[in-house]
């Protein structure tokens, strides 16, 4: 078996995570995780067209499932809030975790605390090439954990000017296998 994606960045640290969180992180090729999430979004005029370029989801409070495929390119996360979807492609080059969403390309720098996983968004591109402020990413909060023995997950974005883009939390169960 390859080295998962998280354990590539986040090398030896990786081991520190929770059950769940380690556990989420070591899928070996598919495997579909479900539970509950809250979405809130932010009410600024320019939310809605943000939204539309990362695809983020509408606010509401419904059933999560997660497909999390993984190939040699790296991981798909093939998200379902409710009827909407929000799909992206994670890899990681040089100790550092890509994502594309959407229209947007983000690099991240993960560290383990007291066995979570926090993201801290060092980068962003729109349409992979356009290099987006730094001070917009300043008010990107990422936080995987384990509590009460579930997978949490919270991403909640600010940016200037347009205050909350974006908040979702919730938690996961790994689905049982479909035979």
């Amino acid at each position: 078996m390859s080295t998962p994606l998280f354990a590539q960045v986040l090398g030896p640290a990786f081991e520190q995570l929770a059950p769940q969180v380690r556990a989420l992180h070591s899928i070996p090729a598919r495997q579909h995780w479900s539970g509950q999430g809250e979405v809130l979004r932010g009410t600024h005029w320019l939310v809605a067209p943000c939204a539309w370029l990362a695809r983020l989801p509408p606010s509401s409070s419904v059933p999560v499932t997660v497909e999390f495929v993984v190939d040699a390119n790296g991981e798909r996360w093939n998200r379902q809030f409710g009827l909407a979807r929000m799909a992206s492609r994670l890899w990681q080059r040089e100790g550092r975790l890509f994502e594309q969403l959407g229209a947007l390309r983000f690099r991240f720098g993960l560290r383990e605390e007291d066995g979570q996983i926090l993201w801290r968004a060092e980068r962003a591109w729109a349409f992979g090439v356009l290099p987006l402020p730094a001070r917009w990413l300043a008010q990107v909060h990422c936080r995987e954990r384990e509590h009460a023995g579930r997978y949490e997950f919270l991403v909640d974005v600010s940016m200037p000017l347009i205050g909350r883009l974006i908040r979702y939390e919730g938690w996961l169960l790994p689905e049982p296998p479909h035979g």
